[in-house]
């Protein structure tokens, strides 16, 4: 069983330092992807304060195929190049969007989600995933969020 306590309380810098550390506890020792990225959504649900969803997109034969993931039914293909989380796939670049109404192209899954952050997974300079987080708070993330989530990227990486 893992018992991990989450003190939103604490800095960011703080919390993200957390959390990756208990991420690193999950993936450590398993093979499964899949689990691996179950696992990965539930703990960033459990640490990070404010979001209505959290999970996985997996690249397959060139297009975004929904992963695991926390919160409401999602959309479960997404083109290279279309809303937030094909940006960043097809970019390879974080996308922090303070206000995903004033993003061209959104997809909207969740009519309640105003803010996203979505972070590349990348293995040999390939996309191979994107975490995404999406928030009811306008404004949600920030430079913090996204350095702390690439830091989840990275463990994903070795782990999916």
């Amino acid at each position: 069983m893992y018992d991990f306590a989450a003190d939103a309380a604490l800095p960011k810098l703080e919390l993200y330092a957390e959390l990756a550390r208990a991420a690193e506890a999950l993936v450590v020792g398993e093979p499964d992807g899949i689990a691996n990225m179950a696992n990965l959504a539930a703990v960033i649900w459990q640490f990070l304060p404010d979001l209505n969803w959290a999970g996985f997109y997996r690249m397959v034969d060139g297009e975004l195929v929904l992963g695991p993931f926390v919160g409401k039914p999602a959309c479960i293909r997404i083109p290279l190049g279309k809303g937030v989380c094909g940006t960043a796939a097809a970019t390879g670049e974080t996308q922090v969007v303070a206000d995903v109404h004033a993003f061209p192209g959104h997809i909207a899954c969740d009519a309640a989600s105003r803010s996203e952050l979505v972070v590349p997974v990348l293995r040999d300079g390939q996309v191979i995933a994107v975490i995404d987080l999406d928030s009811p708070t306008a404004g949600r993330f920030d430079e913090e969020d996204a350095a702390g989530v690439q830091k989840l990227a990275d463990i994903a990486a070795r782990a999916i």
